[in-house]
């Protein structure tokens, strides 16, 4: 079973990717995210987690969703995380992770995609974006065939700065950065709600016909880089910068073989 959580999707493909691969079931965690609700799954074959990687670990709200939840049948779990450069230690929580909810833990393939992070990072223009994901390829495919035979995934250790990232400013970059506060409309909104009805924690809302955000922002980006007409932005940072949203797994690895 392929469970994934994206914000701009460049976690949906790889789980999509995964999925058709594996030629395995696809779960996506969205709505359940959105409803505070825990999952009871049932897989023979092993569980594939994919997600994003947030200061160099999984997502609080994935982690969380995970201990919360019930997974019977196989006991084998993977994980394909995307970033934009490296996962840093996330493998030693991941490990723990897996041991508090009575799983095996087989292994964390990272998949390097195209930035997304608009509050901090310029994001890559189509063209670029294009080629990171076309350069993704060929390792994720690899991974694939690893979880297909059972194999463990090549996680390798954390080094002293991994585990600085993974761990102190981890901890930090949460505490003080992640912040909902620089987001704002411009005049060219819409009033379309989109942004308030895909929030998987439910932090904006609309209000006189604008969004208003509130104090659960964890910075998926989803909002800012899904606005069809770019009228959110992020304080300065993000103001004239291109948005970013992966499209859908459309066979990449298939039209990759031949």
């Amino acid at each position: 079973m392929i469970i994934y959580y994206s914000g701009t999707g460049n976690s949906r493909f790889v789980a999509q990717a995964a999925a058709d691969y594996l030629q395995d079931e696809l779960v996506d965690t969205h709505a359940y995210l959105r409803g505070h609700q825990a999952g009871n799954f049932h897989s023979d074959q092993a569980y594939v987690f994919c997600a994003p990687t947030y200061a160099w670990r999984l997502p609080i709200i994935l982690s969380d969703f995970i201990q919360a939840s019930q997974f019977t049948g196989s006991k084998d779990a993977y994980f394909l995380m995307t970033c934009g450069d490296d996962v840093g230690n996330a493998a030693s929580y991941l490990a723990k992770l897996c041991q508090d909810k009575g799983l095996k833990f087989r292994g964390l393939l990272p998949v390097v995609m195209p930035e997304n992070y608009i509050a901090l990072f310029t994001v890559p223009d189509q063209t670029e974006s294009q080629a990171i994901i076309q350069a993704a390829l060929p390792g994720l495919k690899q991974g694939l065939e690893r979880i297909a035979q059972g194999q463990d995934l090549p996680t390798r250790s954390g080094s002293f700065a991994d585990r600085v990232k993974s761990g102190p400013v981890n901890v930090l970059f949460r505490k003080f950065l992640v912040k909902a506060r620089a987001f704002r409309v411009t005049d060219a909104c819409i009033t379309c709600g989109r942004c308030a009805q895909t929030c998987v924690t439910n932090n904006i809302t609309m209000q006189a016909q604008r969004p208003v955000w509130g104090n659960a922002c964890i910075h998926c980006m989803d909002c800012i880089c899904g606005c069809p007409v770019a009228a959110i932005e992020y304080g300065k940072k993000s103001v004239g910068q291109p948005r970013y949203t992966c499209p859908p797994y459309a066979g990449e690895l298939e039209k990759k073989e031949a």
